[in-house]
């Protein structure tokens, strides 16, 4: 047994924040918050001296990180790569996600999640399949020769994938996925998300009610909120599923983002995502994604005709701007970065808060939110 403490000026548990304690952590789980008077004697102790320590934080949507991009590098060693990447951003719980491409390209991308799952790759929660059972229509920067409408066999791909990794999620338009065929993907597990559509509201809500319970990057690659057509947009805050957020500044204007968030009926909350690609944690200034080239420049990810493809961002840099920027108070911030986006895919019995019981995985950020230190499973990875 291996038993430690840490303790901080503040630590927040996902819920509340704790004054002058010690988080106790054990085999790599959080055991309890205590006094710090009240550390039992004899173990390890890490007094942090300053900032505060908070639950690590998890994302939804990572093309890529470190140089590797999940669609050219489909192997374990590469998203072992990709998610170690992530780790000086705070992010310790990620979905490498593969973006619209072959059904070859599709099924060895399941393949190397369930091999990843199976070494236990740290950081690595599952994986997210946006595309390319998508809308032409609102393709963004997927290509549209890949797109096409979801038929058995992909259906039964991503089914008999689902037990072998913890979460699997994935991104459809209802142009391309029936009602039958989302019913069928939630009822084995498969966290469905709408993305990349033009669809109404009634066609939304249809797949709501059919299981989807999430719509990819909200406002981004969808119909639009209107005054006699709300869109896929008006549908995701109307009704209580989840919907993740790109908070870059440049995906969606902060005004947009203050008036969805006072918008948004619950249950589902918005969380963060980064929609990274395989420049993050680098000085890349390119790369490719299905042969077409894509630029970095001035905080953004373009291909050549000006269409963003993914984003330049880090969850650290992502919390930052809902704080400062948006002026959320920091407590829900955080909870947007680690303990919705943990409950959005079933997974908040261990991740995205520090609970009893749940991983220990965590970031000692500074009062002006610089990563300082970090640790998965109770293994410091960052110093």
């Amino acid at each position: 047994m291996t038993l430690f403490s840490l303790s901080a000026p503040k630590i927040f548990d996902g819920q509340t924040w704790h004054e002058e304690r010690a988080l106790l952590v054990e085999d790599g789980r959080v055991k309890s918050i205590v006094r710090t008077t009240d550390v039992p004697s004899g173990i390890a102790e890490i007094d942090l001296g300053h900032g505060m320590l908070v639950p690590g934080f998890v994302d939804l949507q990572v093309n890529g990180a470190g140089g590797v991009l999940f669609n050219e590098d489909r192997s374990v060693e590469g998203l072992r790569q990709l998610c170690a990447a992530n780790f000086q951003f705070g992010t310790t719980a990620l979905l490498p996600t593969l973006v619209t491409d072959t059904r070859a390209v599709t099924r060895t991308a399941l393949d190397a999640g369930i091999a990843a799952h199976a070494q236990k790759v740290p950081g690595f929660i599952g994986l997210h399949i946006e595309g390319p059972h998508l809308s032409v229509a609102r393709k963004g920067a997927h290509n549209p020769a890949f797109i096409r409408p979801m038929d058995e066999a992909d259906l039964r791909a991503l089914i008999a994938a689902r037990p072998a990794m913890p979460a699997l999620l994935t991104t459809v338009a209802v142009e391309s996925v029936g009602p039958d065929q989302i019913a069928r993907l939630a009822q084995a597990g498969v966290t469905v998300s709408l993305g990349h559509s033009d669809t109404g509201i009634a066609g939304a809500v249809t797949a709501f009610k059919a299981g989807a319970s999430m719509v990819t990057h909200l406002f981004n690659a969808m119909s639009q909120l209107g005054n006699r057509e709300p869109g896929l947009v008006g549908a995701a805050l109307a009704n209580g599923v989840w919907a993740g957020l790109i908070a870059d500044g440049i995906h969606v204007d902060p005004a947009t983002i203050g008036v969805a968030l006072r918008a948004k009926k619950g249950p589902g909350k918005i969380f963060l995502v980064t929609d990274a690609m395989s420049p993050m944690g680098t000085d890349m200034t390119g790369f490719a994604l299905n042969g077409r080239d894509i630029v970095r420049a001035d905080g953004a990810l373009r291909l050549a005709d000006g269409t963003l493809a993914g984003a330049d961002l880090t969850m650290i840099d992502a919390l930052g701007y809902m704080h400062r920027t948006i002026g959320l108070d920091l407590d829900e911030a955080l909870r947007m970065a680690a303990l919705y986006p943990a409950q959005a895919i079933g997974l908040a019995d261990t991740i995205g808060h520090l609970g009893s019981g749940a991983m220990a995985s965590m970031v000692h950020l500074s009062d002006d939110l610089g990563v300082e230190g970090v640790w998965v499973e109770g293994e410091k990875i960052v110093a």
